[in-house]
């Protein structure tokens, strides 16, 4: 591939972000291993660890993992231990999202704390470096934030090479590269590669995404459809072609919230959802916007998330909707699911703008 013709995309992550956020509010957290928590509010270590930085990271501690088993691995370290505070590291993530957006030609957050940049029109690779560079020390300069960046041809490349060198790293792969790059990494590293994709694949002997490349793309078909088989194969060779594209607001507005015990009785979850409803109705009414579609979010007692969504006929703001739809959602989760319920949530979308200015509507699920 020809290096002044090939796209330049980045994808630029916050290193640890919630629990570099607290660092840098308190100083004396740095060098202390740093759990930041979401506490269920059942007891007073109920709930599971949502980052952690990585002095804790040492020890085992990771995301997802419950608070408890967190504060066994750290038993007698000098932890410190804090809960989330969404809307804070909100605020600075938008002003971060400021600065990258400021140096892309084409810019799509894909979450709290990353990014991908189409740099194509500004730099090729071999300017690659110097316009990261510039990223990082905007960011350290302003916000006073590590920030790694993984620099390749596409999304995959590019989200790949992000991982390598954290934090505050910068990997580049440039054009041709990227068999001798990719290669040797276990297969788990490739996009849409979890758990089961990976037990399923080891069972071929495929291992490494250099196995996965030279596999046979008919025989993976057949194990895992065309479409993903066709991913797989272009992908693990270094080939993918989606575009960075702003996906503009988070058209969702949604609430959740623990139960107060693991429960499968209907009665005791509407007590909650309904309640959640009228939260969720109150803010839509605020935006002066419809909406049509309504879905729940079921996080079960083994912390599992399952997600059902209904598309409603017509716009509405009907609050008394809401709640039937979201009882009919919740009878089909409970008729199909013997896992008991931890957490509820609900969320509309889909919306209609009553008004030609639209407020932000992202919303912490």
């Amino acid at each position: 591939m020809d290096a002044s013709r090939a796209r330049v995309i980045m994808l630029a992550d916050l290193d640890y972000f919630y629990a570099q956020v607290e660092e840098r509010k308190n100083p004396s957290l740095i060098g202390k291993p740093v759990v930041v928590c979401v506490y269920s509010g059942r007891t007073e270590d109920s709930g599971v660890v949502a980052t952690a930085n990585y002095a804790a990271r040492k020890y085992g501690v990771k995301s997802g993992i419950p608070i408890t088993l967190a504060k066994k691995r750290l038993l007698g370290i000098e932890a410190v231990f804090i809960a989330m505070n969404h809307d804070f590291y909100k605020e600075v993530s938008d002003r971060v999202m400021v600065i990258l957006r400021d140096n892309a030609d084409n810019f799509e957050q894909v979450g709290i704390d990353e990014a991908y940049l189409d740099v194509s029109q500004r730099t090729d690779f071999s300017g690659a470096e110097k316009l990261a560079m510039k990223i990082k020390d905007d960011v350290k300069k302003k916000e006073s934030l590590t920030i790694s960046i993984g620099v390749g041809t596409n999304k995959v490349l590019a989200k790949i090479a992000s991982d390598m060198k954290k934090p505050d790293g910068l990997t580049i792969v440039r054009p041709g590269e990227s068999k001798e790059f990719l290669a040797p990494l276990p297969v788990d590293k490739l996009l849409g590669v979890g758990v089961k994709t990976v037990e399923r694949m080891e069972s071929l002997g495929i291992k490494t995404i250099g196995d996965l490349a030279s596999y046979d793309q008919g025989k993976l078909a057949e194990v895992f459809g065309k479409n993903l088989a066709t991913y797989f194969h272009c992908a693990s060779n270094g080939i993918y072609e989606e575009v960075v594209q702003e996906r503009g607001e988070r058209e969702s507005i949604s609430r959740i919230a623990t139960l107060r015990e693991d429960t499968r009785d209907l009665k005791a979850i509407l007590e909650k959802t309904d309640k959640l409803c009228e939260e969720v109705n109150a803010r839509v009414q605020q935006s002066g916007l419809t909406y049509r579609s309504v879905g729940i979010v079921v996080v079960t007692k083994s912390l599992g998330i399952r997600m059902r969504t209904k598309s409603l006929s017509g716009p509405t703001n009907d609050v008394m909707l809401m709640k039937k739809v979201v009882k009919e959602l919740l009878q089909k989760y409970l008729e199909e699911s013997s896992i008991e319920v931890r957490r509820i949530g609900v969320h509309v979308s889909n919306f209609t703008k009553k008004e030609k200015e639209q407020s932000q509507l992202t919303s912490f699920l």
